[in-house]
């Protein structure tokens, strides 16, 4: 339970929290229109990695990176630019040519959580409803009231049963409630529904597996899983939510973070190159990808985030898909939220999310 004297500074800094808050347009965002939808999540991913690679301070730090000799020559060089395409050369080589990136706060470009917590259930319930629901405050497996952009697709005759979300963190099936509008969601450690030999083969490695990770599942799991789903089911719309570099941050292994969010870059251009050669996914679906919400932005407090922990509401996003201008890293002095990315979702399929709080963002 949150103390008085959180309440209480709360009820300080909430409303100019809100009054700040403004979106470049209050009308309808005019989107290019593509036939599928990926968004890609990647939990607690801070942008000064994306944009900068590995952080010196942390990087040689022995509390943080204890084998330096192998992590170090894997991602540090003393450029950035040299450093985050050691990290992920997906991203600058790839997206960064032909798609948009947002966030890098040190070109005035700034992408932010507009929820108050800054943690991940707030982070996500924002993302997928564009709301940001002051009960929501805590990861506490809570069915969440508010409509989620899923269920709404869900609802649509041309998307009906063509959408599905697969995630390793165990929470998502109250965040989208599920409960409620029974989406197929594949969270944490449920087993796959189909009878290929891949997912039997999944769900027994699952099964077997000895491990002390019981709310999220190892991301590349969750991957193998949600690729075979793509090839047997071949939904429109699809969410991948990836977990551990949370993890690997909250347990303060800056090797491991670094190492996963290579993974990561590496399970993304997978998935592109899957969509660019599958019929039906080529050259019509387009990918969103971001985080729920960003951490400490000093070496002694970047393995936190909340509300009070300076860095925490600090996100980015990338977009790459069909009609999407490629305007590479966006310059210039621009604020977005996670919140608009949900009326995003919907209007990147011709839809109108109406019960989203914030308009669809502006693409360059």
């Amino acid at each position: 339970m949150k103390s008085i004297w959180t309440f209480f500074v709360l009820g300080i800094f909430l409303s100019p929290l809100i009054v700040t808050r403004s979106f470049s347009s209050a009308t309808k965002t005019s989107l290019p229109v593509a036939r599928n939808l990926f968004i890609i999540t990647v939990d607690g991913f801070r942008w000064q990695e994306l944009f900068n690679g590995a952080d010196s301070a942390i990087l040689f730090s022995e509390k943080y990176t204890p084998d330096q000799e192998t992590i170090a020559p894997q991602y540090w060089a003393t450029t950035a630019a040299e450093r985050r395409q050691k990290l992920m050369p997906f991203f600058w080589n790839v997206i960064a040519a032909k798609g948009q990136i947002f966030g890098n706060r040190q070109l005035q470009n700034k992408v932010d959580a507009a929820n108050f917590y800054s943690l991940s259930y707030p982070g996500y319930n924002e993302l997928f409803t564009g709301t940001t629901d002051m009960q929501l405050s805590s990861n506490r497996k809570k069915h969440n009231p508010n409509i989620n952009v899923f269920e709404y697709l869900d609802q649509q005759p041309e998307f009906a049963r063509k959408v599905a979300v697969f995630s390793s963190w165990d929470v998502f099936p109250y965040i989208l409630n599920t409960n409620r509008n029974k989406l197929p969601v594949n969270s944490g450690y449920t087993p796959a529904t189909g009878d290929s030999e891949a997912e039997v083969l999944i769900n027994t490695v699952q099964r077997e597996s000895v491990t002390d990770k019981k709310s999220t599942r190892y991301d590349q799991l969750t991957f193998l899983a949600a690729r075979e789903y793509l090839q047997q089911n071949k939904p429109r719309v699809f969410c991948l939510g990836l977990g551990e570099t949370d993890e690997y941050a909250h347990d303060g292994r800056y090797d491991l973070y670094l190492q996963q969010a290579s993974q990561v870059d590496r399970m993304i251009a997978d998935l592109w190159h899957w969509v660019q050669t599958t019929p039906g996914y080529k050259n019509n679906t387009t990918f969103i990808i971001t985080t729920d919400h960003g951490r400490g932005n000093r070496p002694g407090n970047w393995t936190v985030h909340g509300e009070f922990i300076s860095g925490s509401s600090q996100a980015w996003m990338a977009l790459l898909g069909p009609g999407i201008e490629a305007a590479g890293e966006i310059h210039g002095n621009e604020q977005r939220y996670l919140q608009q990315l949900a009326q995003t979702m919907a209007g990147l399929l011709g839809e109108e999310f109406n019960t989203a709080e914030a308009p669809a963002i502006a693409l360059h």
